[in-house]
């Protein structure tokens, strides 16, 4: 069983970046796909970005251009990097997995994913 760990959250101004790290323990997560998912304040949970196991990737259209993920398996960590932050970007971010064939393709329904963290707050302010 893989867990995973969010961690770079927090509060920033418009415009400005954060990176955010999923930290795996247990199990065999260069065989993970991993997905990043948020949830803004009475909202359900959204699709940000996936990233399979060749490093594939897939973002929703409101962070297309502004947010990039990638993964170091050596250090079992997947990223987001995310740039010119806005408000509406406000939300816990989480990170989840799912045991993946390498030549799957991308996949953005939260039921695949069976490994997930915690969360991690991102505030941007205006």
């Amino acid at each position: 069983q893989v867990q995973l760990a969010e961690s770079g959250g927090g509060v920033v101004q418009a415009g400005d970046s954060l990176r955010l790290s999923c930290s795996a323990s247990g199990g065999s997560f260069s065989y993970c796909a991993v997905g990043w998912f948020r949830q803004a304040p009475g909202k359900e949970r959204i699709f940000v970005a996936t990233i399979s196991r060749r490093s594939n990737l897939d973002y929703a259209d409101p962070v297309k251009g502004r947010f990039t993920s990638s993964r170091d398996n050596a250090k079992n960590t997947v990223y987001l990097q995310m740039n010119s932050l806005k408000p509406e970007d406000t939300a816990v971010y989480y990170c989840a997995g799912y045991y993946a064939d390498y030549y799957d393709t991308l996949h953005r329904d939260e039921y695949r994913y069976r490994f997930w963290g915690q969360g991690t707050q991102v505030t941007v302010s205006s």
